[in-house]
């Protein structure tokens, strides 16, 4: 059975998991750029962090009302900053 993170290049993964790390990147965002469900993101996660930072890494989702787009304040529609922009391959460029 292949691994999730095989089909993705080393900075395609270390921007996986820095997105997921921060918090107000929703896990729309990911899925938009890596096409990963919010359930790969987590099984990702878990394989390639120590246990005891997935588990940190958990409890801060859990806790976190801006990683999830529904629990989201109604203003903020958007996932990018307006003053950066689109390029190629659905990554997001900073200006």
């Amino acid at each position: 059975m292949k691994k999730e993170s095989d089909h993705f290049s080393d900075i395609d993964l270390d921007r996986i998991i820095e997105m997921a790390w921060e918090d107000r990147t929703t896990f729309d965002a990911i899925h938009f750029q890596f096409n990963l469900s919010e359930a790969a993101v987590k099984t990702l996660m878990k394989k390639e962090l120590k246990f005891s930072s997935y588990k940190l890494w958990r409890q801060r989702v859990e806790n976190c009302n801006t990683k999830h787009s529904a629990k989201r304040a109604s203003g903020i529609d958007r996932f990018k900053c307006s003053r950066q922009r689109s390029i190629s391959n659905n990554k997001i460029s900073k200006r």
